[in-house]
């Protein structure tokens, strides 16, 4: 009898155990989630950075002083 309850309580265990871990993993799975989210964010704001350094060393951004002036003396 002893022998059987024992096997009861190490499976009871069992199953709580894996219940949590279940739900660790859940949480650890949104937790994933919403970090790469945040990435792609953060990916995004380095291109559009990038592009814009890129485009000022590359002088592709009007002046607009300069157009301006241009245009009055035109």
């Amino acid at each position: 009898m002893e022998e059987n309850r024992v096997k009861v309580v190490i499976l009871t265990d069992l199953l709580d155990s894996r219940a949590r871990k279940e739900k660790e993993l859940a949480f650890y799975n949104e937790q994933l989630r919403d970090l790469q989210i945040k990435m792609a964010w953060v990916r995004h704001e380095i291109d559009l950075t990038t592009t814009i350094i890129d485009m000022i060393e590359k002088e592709k951004i009007l002046d607009f002083q300069e157009y301006l002036k241009n245009k009055r003396e035109s």
